[in-house]
């Protein structure tokens, strides 16, 4: 897998919002620093593929968001809605039936990814679910599977990163939501329970990191921004000379 990924590329900006008119200001904010967006449920209920289309009419990169979960020809024909329209990355939340209908009909242009185990989810959640095993367990069950069916990465959060690429190697995507940076990792209010900084992140093997609210909600985010760029290249040239020994 050719992984030669821009740093303006790295950080990919959940637009989180409520309408397509608050969702392209940002994009039009940001995008002289920021080339990929992601489009989860609540702006895709309220723009649909218009918003879509509008991003990547602007020379930008899309990652939609909807975590596809239903009987597997549902998945398949909802992915099928997806298709040649320049989407880059779609998420499946799933067992093996759901993953291998998304990934059988897709296009050569879009990357499945398969949602492990949601980020605002701890050990605590597992026990209340009945669940035994850890969290890092059940991500990399669930990740070795996901490659298996033909996935092309997966989303795990940055506490999951270096294991899964310790046990399935480097030739698939991961994508960590979750990213805090600085001070914010220590919030306790956050809802996000598997956080970390960006940096972390990919030093520990990441690809990709999701960030919305701390853009957005900064008083200058073209400074964070540039801030958490420098951070991702640190965290690159780290990594680099670690596998390099």
């Amino acid at each position: 897998m050719n992984k030669n990924i821009p740093l303006n590329e790295r950080i990919i900006f959940a637009l989180d919002v409520t309408s397509h008119e608050e969702a392209m200001a940002l994009v039009e904010k940001l995008d002289s620093e920021i080339k990929f967006f992601k489009v989860g449920l609540q702006l895709f209920l309220a723009g649909w593929f218009h918003t879509i289309d509008a991003i990547i009419a602007r020379g930008n990169k899309v990652m939609v968001d909807l975590k596809f979960f239903d009987i597997p020809e549902t998945v398949k024909l909802a992915v099928d809605q997806l298709k040649n329209r320049g989407v880059s990355f779609a998420t499946v939340h799933g067992n093996d039936p759901i993953l291998r209908a998304a990934v059988q009909d897709k296009d050569s242009e879009m990357k499945i990814l398969a949602v492990t185990v949601l980020t605002s989810f701890d050990e605590e959640d597992m026990r209340a679910m009945g669940m035994t095993g850890s969290v890092r367990d059940l991500v990399l069950h669930r990740a070795r599977k996901a490659l298996e069916i033909g996935c092309d990465g997966v989303v795990s959060s940055a506490l999951e990163a270096e294991p899964l690429r310790n046990d399935l190697g480097p030739n698939f995507l991961v994508v960590t939501p979750g990213i805090r940076p600085g001070a914010n990792v220590d919030d306790g209010s956050d809802d996000q329970k598997r956080i970390a900084t960006a940096k972390q992140a990919i030093i520990n093997g990441a690809d990709h990191v999701v960030i919305g609210r701390p853009i957005r909600d900064s008083k200058d985010p073209i400074a964070l921004i540039r801030d958490l760029h420098k951070e991702i290249a640190e965290g690159l040239a780290e990594k680099e000379s670690t596998t390099a020994i």
